[in-house]
C-alpha cells in the first residue's frame, strides 16, 4: 500500500525546519512531498539544499488550502494521502496502525490519528482532537473538543472509531475516494473542507475513522492565527455552504436558524474579539450569498438523512 505524505507549504520554512526531520525518521515507508503554494519565502531552496529526497511539487500560485492540495496532489502517486500540516510533529510508528485499519476494511475512505497539543502536550488540540463530530445546525465539534472547551488526555480516546469527519491536519485518505469526490471544494480556500469532503464521501456510503493507536502533535493556527478574521469570515462562510450543499432537503430550512445564531455570535464576537470579527460574520454571510447558485449545484443526488451525533449542541454547551 502506498503511501503519500503531502506538506502544503506557504512560507512555512521556519514550520519546515523543526518538524520535517521528525517527519522523515518516522515516515521510512513512506515517499515524502512538499506542494509549495507560490512561497515567497525561500522553502524551496531550503528543502532542495537541505532534503534532496524530499519530492517537491511547485503550484503556480497560492490556490489556498483547499485548491492547493487539488493541484498539488494531481502530480503525486500513490494508494494513500496523508496530508500534513506543516506545523504537526509525528511520532514512531504513527503510520503503521493507520494503514492496517485501511487494509482491514476496504469501506474506509478516510482516517485520522490522536491529535494533541504541541505547546500543551497532554491536551487535545482544536483541529481534530479525538475525531470530528457534527450536530444537527452543522456546528462542528470533536470528541475531546466541544467549542473552546478542550479535555485532557486520559486515554479516554486510545480507541477505534468510526466519526464524521477527520481533521485536515492530518488527514489520510485514500487517492480513489479524494478523486471520486473532485477533491476539495476549491471555493473554500482554507477552513472546513475537510469537513465538507468527508460529508460528501459519508453521502456516498464510505466510512470515517479515528485511530488512537497513531498520535500527532498540532501547534495550530501555524498560517492564518485563530485572532485573524479572515479566519472569521472563512469559518462562517464555508459552514453555511456546506450546510447548502450536505443537508438533507428536508433540514434546509436549519439555515435559516444559522442565520439567526451568527447574529448572536456577531454581538458576542464585538465584546469578545472586537468588531472587526464582527464584520467579518457579516461579510461571510455576503459571500455565501454569491455562492448560492453555484453551491445548490454542486448538491449530490443522495444526501444521508442522519449526518448528526448530537442535536442543538450550542444551546447544551452554553446552558451547562
Amino acid at each position: 500500500m502506498r503511501l503519500a505524505i503531502a506538506i502544503l507549504n506557504w512560507n512555512g520554512k521556519s514550520w519546515l525546519e523543526k518538524f520535517l526531520p521528525s517527519l522523515i525518521k518516522y515516515s521510512q515507508q513512506a515517499e515524502i512531498y512538499v506542494i509549495d503554494n507560490a512561497s515567497t519565502d525561500d522553502s524551496v531552496t531550503w528543502i532542495s539544499e537541505n532534503y534532496p529526497k524530499v519530492k517537491q511539487v511547485l503550484n503556480r500560485e497560492n490556490f489556498g488550502f483547499a485548491g492547493g492540495y487539488n493541484e498539488g496532489l494531481k502530480e503525486i502517486c500513490a494508494d494513500i494521502y496523508c496530508l500534513l500540516n506543516s506545523d504537526v510533529e509525528v511520532t514512531e510508528n504513527w503510520t503503521g496502525p493507520i494503514l492496517d485499519l485501511f487494509k482491514k476494511d476496504e469501506s474506509i475512505a478516510a482516517i485520522q490519528p490522536k491529535i494533541l497539543d504541541f505547546n500543551n502536550r497532554n491536551k487535545f488540540e482544536f483541529a481534530g482532537a479525538g475525531g470530528g463530530l457534527i450536530d444537527n445546525l452543522g456546528y462542528p465539534y470533536c470528541r475531546g473538543r466541544e467549542f473552546e472547551t478542550i479535555e485532557e488526555d486520559k486515554g479516554q480516546y486510545n480507541d477505534i472509531a468510526e466519526i464524521f469527519w477527520a481533521s485536515g491536519c492530518a488527514l489520510f485518505i485514500r487517492a480513489k475516494d479524494f478523486w471520486n469526490e473532485k477533491g476539495f471544494d476549491e471555493r473554500f480556500f482554507a477552513h472546513q473542507e475537510e469537513i465538507d469532503l468527508c460529508w460528501r464521501l459519508k453521502n456516498d456510503g464510505r466510512k470515517i475513522y479515528y485511530c488512537g493507536q497513531s498520535t500527532v502533535y498540532h501547534v495550530g493556527g501555524g498560517t492564518l492565527k485563530k485572532q485573524n478574521p479572515q479566519k472569521t469570515y472563512l469559518n462562517f462562510r464555508n459552514n453555511l455552504s456546506m450546510m447548502l450543499k450536505n443537508l438533507p432537503s428536508n433540514k434546509l430550512y436549519l439555515i435559516f436558524f444559522r442565520f439567526c445564531l451568527d447574529g448572536i455570535a456577531g454581538i458576542y464576537m464585538m465584546f469578545k474579539d472586537g468588531f472587526s470579527h464582527t464584520w467579518a460574520i457579516v461579510r461571510s454571510h455576503f459571500g455565501f450569498y454569491r455562492q448560492f447558485g453555484e453551491t445548490l449545484k454542486r448538491r449530490q443526488k443522495h444526501q444521508i438523512k442522519v449526518y448528526y451525533q448530537t442535536k442543538w449542541l450550542i444551546f447544551k454547551h452554553f446552558l451547562k
